[in-house]
C-alpha cells in the first residue's frame, strides 16, 4: 500500500520550545504507523521566543523538512523596545503596567500586521508551495496557527488548487483569544481580521480545534470543526513513572511548570498560601512553592512581598526533559487560565503532561471550563475560579494532610484517550 502524504505547514518546529511545537511534532512521529508520510514546511530563519534543543531528538530521522526564508519585523521591534520580546509569545503588559512604547508597539502589531507579524512569509510561501505541489503528490495540507498568517498560506493554496484537501489547525482561537481585545484595533482592522478568519473557516475542509468549546464556537462561525485535544507522549509517561517510583517528596511541593504571565495570575491562591503559612505551623515547615519556567516580574514581586518568599524555589526556564522531572517531583501541580468566560475553551497543553505524572492538579480559570471537564473525567484534581478562596484552602489542606500520612495517591483513570498515539489515530480517521 502506497503511503499517503501530508504536508504540515508550521512556524514552530524544534529547536523552538514551548507547547505549540509539540502538537505536530508528535503527530509527525506517529502518523507513519498509520500509513501517512508527513512532510514539514517551516521557516529557515525564524525568530522563536523560546528554544529547547531537547525536542530535536523527537524529530523522526528520515522526515522530509522543507524550508524557506522569512522576514519578520520582530528583530526591528526588539531593538526599539526590549519588552517587545513578549509579543512573540502572545504576551504583553496590560493596563497600568503599559509604557507608551508598549502601547505604540501593540497598536502597530494589531493594525499594520494583519493577521500578525509573520504575514510577510505568506506570498513567498504560496509561490514556493504552488511549485512544490505541482511536482509532488500531496494528499492533505495542514496549516497550524498561531501565527494565523499560516492559514493565509492555506487559503492561497486552496485558491490555486480548489480540490486540495486542507485542514486548518487552530492551536488557539483567532478573534476569540483573550488578548485580541487588547490589540487596540481600528474598526477596519478588526473587520479585516474577522473577514480573514471567516474565509479560513469557510474554505478549509476541516478546522481542527484543541478544545471542546473552541470546536463549538468555530462551528457556530461556519467552520466544519472537530476537536482533537493535545496530549501526552507514551514514552514520556514511562520515563515519568520511573522517576516517580518509590519517591515521597521531602516537602509538600506545589509546582507551576511553564510560562506564567500577568493575565493568568491566581492572586487568590497566593493569598490562601500566605494565610496557611501564617496560621499553620505544620504547613509552614513543610511547604515549597516551585516555579520552573518564565514567571512575570510583577508576580514575583507580589510573592517577594508576602510570607511565600521564604518558601519559593524559582528554577527559571529549563529544558523540557528537566521540566518533566520537576513535575514528577511535586505533590500538587498548578495550572492557570485567563479568568474571562471567553477563555473557558482553553486547555493548556501542560495539563496532559501533568495527567501523565499521576499527580493531583489544582486549576484556576473561568467557571465551567473545559479543563474542569477533563479533571472531573480523570479524577485528577479540581478547578476553581479566581474568586474562590475558602474552597481552595480546604482543597490544599486536604491534600496536605494526605501527603503527611503518605496517602496522597497517584491518579490516572481514563487518561489513555489523551495519549499522542490515540490522538493520532483520531487524526487518521479524519484524514
Amino acid at each position: 500500500m502506497e503511503q499517503k502524504k501530508i504536508l504540515i505547514i508550521t512556524y514552530y518546529w524544534p529547536p523552538a520550545g514551548g507547547p505549540g511545537v509539540q502538537r505536530w511534532l508528535k503527530f509527525a512521529k506517529y502518523l507513519p504507523e498509520s500509513g501517512w508520510k508527513p512532510v514539514i514546511y517551516t521557516p529557515e530563519n525564524p525568530s522563536y521566543p523560546l528554544l529547547d534543543e531537547s525536542l530535536l531528538k523527537d524529530v523522526p530521522q528520515n522526515l522530509e523538512i522543507i524550508k524557506t526564508k522569512i522576514w519578520e519585523p520582530y528583530q526591528l521591534a526588539e531593538k526599539l523596545n526590549k519588552s517587545n520580546k513578549k509579543f512573540k509569545a502572545g504576551q504583553f503588559d496590560v493596563g497600568k503596567n503599559q509604557s507608551w512604547k508598549s502601547k505604540l508597539s501593540i497598536w502597530v502589531r494589531g493594525n499594520f500586521f494583519i493577521p500578525d507579524a509573520r504575514v510577510f512569509w505568506v506570498k513567498p510561501s504560496v509561490k514556493f508551495l504552488e511549485q512544490y505541489l505541482k511536482e509532488n503528490k500531496i494528499d492533505v495540507v495542514v496549516t497550524s496557527g498561531p501565527p494565523h498568517s499560516l492559514h493565509m498560506i492555506g487559503l492561497g493554496l486552496k485558491e490555486k488548487f480548489p480540490n486540495l484537501k486542507w485542514i486548518a489547525d487552530f492551536r488557539d482561537p483567532w478573534t476569540e483569544i483573550s488578548y485580541y481585545k487588547h490589540l487596540k484595533l481600528t474598526k477596519s482592522s478588526d473587520r479585516k481580521h474577522r473577514q480573514l478568519e471567516s474565509a479560513v473557516f469557510k474554505k478549509a475542509d476541516i478546522t481542527l480545534a484543541t478544545s471542546y468549546t473552541d470546536a463549538e464556537n468555530f462551528r457556530k462561525a461556519g467552520a466544519n470543526a472537530v476537536c482533537i485535544t493535545n496530549g501526552f507522549d507514551e514514552e514520556a509517561k514511562k520515563q515519568k513513572s520511573e522517576i516517580v517510583k518509590g519517591q515521597k517528596n521531602e516537602t509538600f511541593t506545589l509546582s507551576y511548570i511553564g510560562v506564567l504571565e500577568q493575565l493568568r495570575n491566581p492572586e487568590n491562591l497566593w493569598k490562601v498560601l500566605d494565610e496557611l503559612i501564617k496560621e499553620n505551623k505544620d504547613f509552614a515547615n513543610s511547604f515549597t512553592l516551585k516555579f520552573a519556567g518564565r514567571v512575570d516580574d510583577k508576580i514575583l514581586q507580589f510573592i517577594e512581598n508576602s510570607s511565600l518568599k521564604d518558601h519559593l524555589l524559582n528554577l527559571g526556564y529549563i529544558a523540557h526533559d528537566k521540566a518533566v522531572e520537576e513535575m514528577a517531583n511535586s505533590s500538587l501541580l498548578l495550572i492557570t487560565n485567563f479568568p474571562n468566560e471567553s477563555s473557558k475553551g482553553i486547555i493548556p497543553g501542560k495539563i496532559f503532561e501533568y495527567l501523565a505524572t499521576g499527580k493531583q492538579i489544582i486549576s484556576f480559570g473561568p467557571d465551567e471550563a473545559d479543563v474542569s471537564r477533563i479533571l472531573t473525567e480523570t479524577g485528577a484534581g479540581k478547578h476553581f475560579n479566581y474568586q474562590d478562596s475558602k474552597a481552595v484552602k480546604e482543597f490544599i489542606l486536604h491534600k496536605f494532610e494526605l501527603w503527611k500520612d503518605g496517602s496522597l495517591l497517584e491518579n490516572t483513570q481514563n487518561i489513555e484517550q489523551f495519549s499522542r498515539k490515540n490522538l493520532t489515530k483520531k487524526l487518521v480517521e479524519i484524514l
